[in-house]
């Protein structure tokens, strides 16, 4: 079993991909397990804060890091809330204000204007210094619904919705873990990480 150190503190993240892991020979370990706290996210690209997070919880715990940096990119927003969709409403992780803001900014956004994408970045540092991280990205397609819908999920799921599943925050949760934006990141780093051990 190898164990890994997640880089986030949010337990929707880290339930997600350890049932994505299961089986995988991963043992996921939060970061505040440690007492490792949250790394300042001051890149530019999904890629970047997802290197800054793992490269701090890796140098903090002395194991291999995973860090996932993921957001909401609305097309008529020019792809906004993007790198900021954790702190949209201005606190970090306030998911019902975030999604209330981004209602609301959209209110007189006519239903086929309304297109979004969530993204995905995975990195996986072998240690601090690795100077070549394994690197895995997901897109989840979609549209931003009129309301929040459903229960389930976290996040942005109570207001996208995708053609092809409907509202995620109705889907259970090992249809989402195969469709979702951190789904396919964790499928293409499960390939990756299968394809080291050959």
């Amino acid at each position: 079993m190898r164990r890994i150190v997640l880089a986030s503190s949010n337990p929707g993240k880290l339930a997600e991909i350890r049932e994505v892991l299961a089986g995988s020979g991963i043992e996921l370990v939060a970061q505040s397990e440690f007492g490792i706290g949250d790394a300042e996210e001051t890149g530019a690209t999904f890629v970047e804060n997802a290197l800054l997070k793992a490269r701090h919880a890796a140098r903090a715990s002395g194991l291999p890091a995973l860090a996932d940096d993921s957001g909401i990119c609305v097309d008529t927003l020019d792809g906004a809330p993007g790198l900021y969709s954790a702190r949209y409403a201005g606190r970090h992780g306030d998911n019902a204000a975030n999604n209330a803001k981004l209602l609301d900014v959209l209110r007189d956004v006519p239903d086929e204007q309304r297109g979004a994408h969530f993204h995905c970045t995975l990195v996986l540092l072998r240690n601090a210094d690795d100077p070549a991280p394994l690197i895995a990205e997901g897109l989840w397609r979609g549209h931003i619904l009129r309301a929040p819908q459903g229960d389930k999920g976290f996040g942005y799921d109570p207001v996208f919705s995708s053609a092809e599943h409907g509202p995620a925050g109705e889907l259970d949760a090992a249809t989402k873990n195969r469709v979702s934006h951190r789904g396919l990141a964790l499928a293409r780093l499960r390939e990756l990480l299968h394809a080291e051990t050959r």
